[in-house]
């Protein structure tokens, strides 16, 4: 695949700093964070992190090597535009950028038999932006905070918005094959309303495999597989998840165009 023409945007392998969990100063403790304001005398998390410096991949050439059946994450390229233009309504998104996920997850994930999308979120890499870009290692969903109904996946449609290639804040992934279950570590993730989800962050481990994919455009979709109601099984396509940040590329620009991106995320029920 040729890569998309932009000679300021950063390209190859790269060293940069990824944020893993380090646990809360109380061993006795729940790890937690606060969705928006936290109750009064209450932190927004009670976790903090530990920086590593971390090699990343760039899979710019050779993404169409990985699915994910095999690898929890895939890269779709050639998606043609949306019929969602401002991605600023949520009604409108709903409207019609879902449908187009929805015919985009069947048409690409084998045995898939339904569709259900269950949110979204805009970032855009500005501190006064309502949701920013996250930059700690996480997984999205945990096993137990979704509902089992035959095997089902929940899958995370990650796709950038701006008008020319990402550079500040691209987005890095784990190949799930490196990734121990005693570094994945459950945080309740609590909502102004009392609803209590849970994420996962992630310990390090220095023999885990990261990827990025240098410049993502408007016309390329990232598929991450944050469950699966199988357990893994090496070699059989069956199971895993997905670490995933978004990182500081020590190459970007001063003045780089902020990174905005949606992601959807959607449960997969089928084979």
């Amino acid at each position: 695949m040729a890569i998309p023409s932009a000679d300021w945007v950063p390209r190859g392998n790269v060293i940069a700093m990824l944020n893993h969990y380090a646990p809360p100063a109380d061993s006795s403790c729940q790890p937690f964070n606060y969705v928006d304001t936290p109750p009064a005398g209450q932190p927004g998390r009670n976790t903090s992190d530990s920086t590593q410096e971390t090699l990343i991949h760039d899979l710019r050439g050779q993404d169409s090597v990985f699915d994910l059946d095999k690898d929890k994450f895939q890269i779709i390229t050639n998606v043609e535009a949306s019929s969602e233009r401002s991605f600023t309504d949520d009604t409108s998104i709903k409207e019609n950028y879902y449908p187009e996920v929805k015919q985009l997850l069947v048409k690409h994930i084998r045995g898939s038999n339904k569709i259900h999308i269950f949110d979204h979120t805009i970032r855009l890499a500005n501190p006064s932006a309502p949701r920013d870009p996250v930059t700690s290692v996480h997984i999205d969903q945990t096993a137990a905070s979704a509902v089992k109904r035959g095997r089902y996946r929940i899958v995370n449609v990650w796709m950038p918005l701006n008008n020319k290639p990402v550079e500040s804040f691209p987005l890095t992934f784990a190949s799930t094959y490196t990734l121990e279950d005693c570094d994945v570590m459950p945080i309740e993730h609590r909502y102004p309303n009392g609803y209590t989800g849970e994420t996962t962050a992630i310990k390090h481990n220095p023999s885990r495999k990261w990827y990025y994919l240098s410049g993502m455009t408007g016309s390329e979709r990232l598929l991450l597989e944050c469950s699966d109601s199988e357990p893994l099984k090496p070699g059989s396509g069956i199971g895993g998840r997905v670490p995933h940040t978004a990182f500081v590329d020590p190459r970007t620009r001063e003045d780089a165009e902020a990174r905005k991106s949606i992601e959807v995320r959607a449960l997969v029920f089928g084979l």
